[in-house]
């Protein structure tokens, strides 16, 4: 109740504190009498704990004389407290003397969904022991108009996160890292993957096989940033940065089967978008994912066996060979992953030259021709001589080519192919000469037959000489065994090897 001979000369006003925000309006009351109390208000919002933070102003009119505050009430009914300057202890706004012609700050803290605080202030005028004049002032602010005030985030959600990220597919490198300044909440972790293929192709294509150990690791507590490192195959490979952990890891790439697709960093759509950088997977490499090889094998019958192997590190898909020789002779064979095929055989008469090639291309070391090998038997010559005719005869050992043999005496040369397995012999009339030759070209050979007649020819001939074998060369062993052998057998041989420049390889 206001006492109408009491004369108000000083405002009161009422303590409130200040943070960040909004600012409200306030209904101010209308005063009782000439000693009267106004009331304003203005509100922010405390991010860190959600409540809206009010400033009650409370004003004294009165400019001769102080106020008391007797009585504060306030919706919702929350602490009202006055921040004195210079105290450092907020004092409650009931109790306060506001000076003459001044006012008090007061702050009150509700609740963030708060839409209409109200302040009541019933407030007294002194003098002496006597209450002069007093006062009921009410004041109101609308929040209703500001967005729900709640607390500011102190972590991130899982499902919520963003990252951003690097990506070197050649070098199998990569980082992802989590942004903002905000961990992932809780124990939440964020899995990410980085996985290198063999392919068959330098661009995307089918199948493909993971190469080596994926390389995994998560985001989470204070693990914010992570980098993740592959090994690359020496050949087509394809490399993909993966949303999740190894268990979203696709061992083999096939046609029609599953794709990683958004699952990538940088794609289009989620999860994989959720992260800023380049494209998270690569194609590329300069080599077959294979090892094609070849080795030779001559025989003694003229013909090549050929091996082909597709067994190493790198050897993950199936080899197509094409083997050609001489007069058109050509094989294909499909060699898988990690075997090899011994299959072919070039024939003699083809084995001139042969080549080994796999997409149209002569591989390393695939060239080749036919190498007489050094463990074949080599053909045996015999003589057979009497006054009147001197025979020479080449024996060719089975399981051998053909052998070209010549035979000259006494100026005459005759030529003959000796079969593997036959014999030829070549007779000349006696005369004058002591030596023939017998030359294997093919073999780079040529050797000396000495003219020793049997029995005694009167002066003519030789006549009865001891039989001898003077050998030279690299195939002198054999010639003599084979020498000795027919002698044994009553054939005579004197023979010489002049020359010999055969190399065998295999």
């Amino acid at each position: 109740m206001i006492h109408p001979k009491l004369s108000l000369r000083r405002p009161l006003a009422i303590l409130g504190a200040a943070l960040i925000g909004l600012t409200g309006v306030v209904a101010v009351a209308t005063p009782a009498s000439a000693h009267h109390t106004t009331i304003t208000a203005t509100a922010e919002c405390d991010r860190l704990t959600g409540e809206r933070v009010i400033t009650w102003k409370v004003v004294n009119s009165e400019d001769k004389k102080d106020a008391t505050v007797q009585r504060v009430t306030a919706d919702p009914n929350t602490p009202v407290t006055s921040l004195v300057e210079g105290v450092k202890e907020a004092k409650p706004l009931q109790g306060l003397v506001i000076p003459q012609a001044s006012y008090k700050l007061a702050t009150q803290r509700v609740p963030g969904n708060t839409t209409v605080a109200h302040l009541q202030v019933y407030a007294e005028w002194i003098k002496g022991d006597k209450v002069t004049a007093n006062n009921t002032a009410n004041g109101e602010i609308n929040l209703a108009a500001d967005k729900s005030c709640t607390p500011a985030p102190k972590c991130v959600e899982v499902d919520k996160a963003k990252y951003s990220h690097t990506f070197d597919g050649p070098k199998g490198t990569a980082t992802v890292k989590l942004d903002g300044d905000l961990p992932l909440c809780g124990e939440g972790k964020q899995w990410f993957t980085l996985v290198s293929y063999f392919a068959p192709r330098p661009q995307f294509a089918t199948p493909q096989y993971v190469y080596g150990t994926p390389d995994s690791d998560w985001i989470g507590g204070t693990q914010t940033e992570i980098t993740l490192n592959v090994e690359i195959p020496d050949c087509h490979t394809q490399v993909d940065l993966i949303w999740g952990g190894k268990d979203e890891v696709i061992d083999e790439l096939v046609d029609g089967g599953k794709r990683y697709d958004n699952k990538k960093l940088g794609s289009p759509g989620a999860p994989g978008n959720r992260s800023k950088g380049p494209q998270g997977w690569y194609n590329g490499g300069s080599k077959n994912c294979t090892t094609p090889a070849s080795t030779f094998a001559s025989t003694c019958d003229g013909s090549v066996a050929v091996s082909l192997s597709n067994d190493g590190k790198i050897s993950k898909y199936a080899v197509e060979f094409e083997v050609k020789g001489e007069n058109g002779f050509t094989k294909k064979v499909s060699v898988a992953p990690g075997k090899a095929d011994t299959s072919i055989v070039v024939p003699a008469a083809d084995a001139g030259k042969i080549e080994v090639l796999v997409d149209g291309k002569v591989i390393e070391n695939g060239t080749y021709s036919w190498q007489r090998p050094e463990d074949c038997p080599l053909p045996a010559v015999t003589t057979k001589a009497d006054c009147k005719t001197f025979a020479l005869t080449v024996t060719n050992p089975e399981g051998g080519l053909p052998v070209k043999s010549t035979f000259t005496y006494e100026g005459k040369t005759e030529t003959r192919t000796v079969a593997a397995g036959a014999s030829e012999t070549v007779t000349f009339k006696a005369g004058k000469d002591k030596t023939a030759i017998v030359a294997l070209p093919d073999m780079d050979l040529e050797m000396e037959a000495i003219y020793t007649p049997e029995g005694n020819c009167g002066g003519a001939g030789g006549g009865g000489e001891e039989p001898s074998l003077p050998l030279t060369g690299a195939a002198a062993g054999g010639i003599a065994a084979g020498a000795v052998a027919l002698l044994i057998a009553g054939a005579v041989l004197f023979i010489i090897a002049r020359r010999r420049r055969v190399t065998f390889t295999a």
